[in-house]
């Protein structure tokens, strides 16, 4: 993933429970103020048995906090302080029991009461659960939860994988890059929500045989970051690639394709389900008439194949003209 600088002059508070995924806890930090952000960290004492505050320190440039009763703060109240500067609260891990004291409204050390005591309208709650996939599928988690989304709480993963006590399922913390981009997600204006945007990216690769083609050079990066920016503002997005090695942005569904064809065959069903459509993939224009079935073979005078090309279907100019009769939808944007 590329370096994001979208958290410049933000402050987020970074909360560690206890669980053995504070260590991913200590990139977090990494990540977070390399993307712009200022970092304060508030651990509770069972974090503490995991990772040592002065490592967050280290990482965060600023003292870590775990008491209520810090007197550093000059009115004794780091819990109504903190939770006033912070653009945002991530609870990364979340235990089980830190989330059903969050549900219950319990506040006994600085990081609930931080979180309990924090403007509700103004500083999100963001809670990335860590856990045994036991304990994350037992209903009395599950109502936690349930609850915690109620109060307008936003809950991230978990993850599906092996986990420290040698089982395998859900419960594992997302990963500190995928944390980043939720929490981006999180704090941008949401212009677009709701809102369903279509985008193709890449090239496409029209076979001559079974391991030649024509294609046009394109990384896919413009349509991958659209996707990922109409995504944080709201979107529900649908991205078709063509053959490209990038990963899919977080929250977007993403379609692979390989030719022109199977890449209008792929947008002219969405494109009627969708609000704005954003052609960014470099199509390739002509396709052979023909795909050879076995590979082309060099002849002894090295005499270069010629094959018949025909059209492409031109994918923005079917969805406009579709959109056109029905009303001006979707918006169409070509690159």
């Amino acid at each position: 993933m590329s370096e994001r600088t979208d958290l410049q002059g933000r402050h987020i508070l970074l909360g560690l429970t206890g669980g053995i995924a504070c260590y991913k806890s200590a990139e977090l930090v990494r990540l977070l103020t390399k993307a712009g952000a200022t970092v304060q960290v508030v651990m509770t004492e069972a974090a503490a048995a995991f990772i040592t505050p002065v490592t967050m320190q280290a990482l965060s440039g600023r003292p870590v906090l775990m008491s209520q009763w810090d007197a550093r703060e000059p009115n004794n109240m780091a819990h109504i302080n903190f939770g006033r500067e912070a653009d945002a609260i991530l609870i990364a891990p979340a235990s089980a029991d830190f989330m059903a004291k969050l549900a219950q409204g319990r506040a006994d050390e600085l990081l609930s009461l931080t979180c309990l005591a924090r403007p509700r309208e103004t500083v999100p709650l963001l809670v990335a659960p860590a856990m045994n996939r036991e304990m994350w599928a037992h209903p009395a988690t599950q109502r936690n939860v349930a609850l915690l989304e109620q109060d307008g709480t936003t809950i991230l993963g978990p993850g599906a994988g092996d986990q420290a006590c040698g089982e395998v399922g859900d419960g594992r913390m997302l990963e500190p890059d995928q944390l980043l981009e939720d929490l981006i997600a999180a704090l941008a204006p949401k212009v677009l929500q709701w809102k369903r945007i279509l985008i193709t990216a890449g090239p496409t690769f029209e076979p001559i045989d079974p391991v030649r083609g024509i294609t046009n050079h394109s990384s896919g990066k413009m349509g991958f970051a659209l996707a990922r920016a109409a995504r944080e503002a709201g979107a529900i997005v649908q991205l078709v690639a063509g053959p490209v090695h990038l990963p899919t942005p977080r929250g977007v569904q993403r379609t692979n394709v390989m030719t022109a064809q199977q890449m209008y065959d792929a947008v002219l069903p969405m494109a009627a389900q969708s609000d704005v459509f954003i052609a960014t993939a470099a199509v390739a224009d002509w396709r052979p008439a023909t795909l050879a079935e076995h590979k082309i073979k060099k002849e002894g005078k090295k005499v270069a194949p010629t094959f018949e090309l025909t059209e492409n279907p031109d994918i923005l100019a079917a969805v406009a003209q579709k959109a056109n009769a029905a009303g001006g939808m979707p918006y169409c944007v070509g690159f």
